[in-house]
């Protein structure tokens, strides 16, 4: 693994980007930046253009228009690779929990001397060391779920994305996931996470993107959005009025 004086964490940028549906916009984005180590939280109401965006950064969706820059450069495939992604609903192989994790290091050419102490780390490090032999597929959401985010890290990426990871999720599995998630990065995983949860964007966000109506409304850091939102979509939005 990287150490957090090894991880980099790098500057990606949006450019006209659009997204049409059916004569109807989904994304319009002129320019964004995303720098600095993050967490970087996307909140939002319902069809937003959250996990749309999310999926354009990582590659998933094609836009209409528009680039996606890292560090200056068209974004690529090389990028990509340093990048992972997890999902709402986590989609794990028909393995155990150990299987799910070794099939991923098996699979990035990790020396197999080496796997079965790394499975066991990461394990450990989500708390799922008791359910190493567990066929994955028959864990509990949250344990699911953690497996998911374990699986990603095991490819130790430079970028992480979330999408809601625990929007269905009871408050007790919601805090492992958030622990799990602060420690990626404070050893230098950048995250990028779409939230509908104000309170966890407030406990895990350093900078926080607000997105209405395929736009970005706000972009601050955290403190500062939370304290003094500059945009009336901010204001709204964290006042629970509607935000359309």
């Amino acid at each position: 693994m990287r150490d957090f004086a090894e991880q980099r964490h790098p500057e990606i940028e949006v450019s006209g980007l659009r997204i049409k549906r059916d004569g109807k916009r989904l994304l319009d984005i002129d320019r964004l930046v995303l720098n600095g180590p993050g967490p970087l939280m996307i909140l939002g109401p319902n069809g937003a253009g959250k996990s749309l965006l999310l999926r354009c950064l990582h590659g998933l969706i094609q836009p209409d228009g528009g680039v996606v820059r890292q560090d200056g450069q068209e974004m690529g495939l090389a990028d990509r690779l340093q990048q992972a992604m997890v999902f709402q609903r986590p989609v794990l192989l028909r393995r155990s929990v150990a299987g799910n994790l070794n099939f991923v290091l098996r699979r990035q050419g990790f020396d197999r001397h080496l796997r079965g102490a790394r499975v066991a780390e990461l394990l450990a490090e989500g708390g799922l060391e008791g359910k190493a032999r567990q066929p994955a597929r028959s864990l509990s959401g949250g344990e699911a779920q953690r497996l998911a985010i374990l699986r990603a890290l095991a490819t130790d990426p430079e970028v992480l994305f979330l999408d809601e990871p625990t929007s269905a999720l009871d408050p007790q599995a919601t805090q492992a996931i958030e622990a799990l998630i602060a420690a990626a990065a404070r050893r230098g995983v950048r995250i990028i996470m779409v939230t509908h949860d104000i309170g966890q964007a407030r406990r895990l966000g350093q900078d926080i993107l607000l997105m209405q109506g395929g736009r970005v409304a706000e972009q601050a850091e955290a403190t500062a959005f939370f304290t003094k939102p500059e945009s009336q979509a901010a204001r709204r939005f964290l006042s629970g009025g509607l935000v359309i």
